[in-house]
């Protein structure tokens, strides 16, 4: 199984994107709903891969992520984003900053998992 810690703010797409992860059969989903929770729990859960909302309020995706940098034990986690923002800058910021992967709201909830392993094993 391949732990997923998912950070993402809106509750709706947090759910579509757990339950579409764990209908692909190979994801231990863990979500948290904003950095400070994931912050809180990533040390105890320890994952395989990061998968984080670009935009939260009081702590986006990319603050989270350089957080999570800060650990040794997190240093090369993969980190992919899920993001509405489909402009080029804001995928060569990401990437610039380690993402394995930007994947673009809306999501195809069908080939999610396969795209989430597809970037791990880049």
């Amino acid at each position: 199984m391949i732990k997923l810690l998912l950070v993402e703010n809106d509750l709706d797409i947090c759910e579509l994107v757990r339950l579409s992860l764990e209908l692909h059969g190979e994801f231990d989903v863990v979500d948290c709903s904003s950095g400070e929770e994931a912050l809180r729990i990533v040390g105890d859960y320890r994952p395989d891969v990061f998968l984080l909302d670009f935009m939260m309020p009081e702590m986006s995706g990319p603050q989270v992520l350089k957080r999570f940098r800060e650990v040794p034990e997190l240093a090369d986690v993969p980190a992919i984003f899920l993001t509405a923002r489909t402009w080029e800058a804001t995928k060569s910021e990401l990437i610039d900053l380690g993402a394995k992967e930007v994947i673009y709201k809306p999501f195809k909830p069908t080939i999610l998992g396969a795209q989430v392993k597809a970037a791990i094993e880049r």
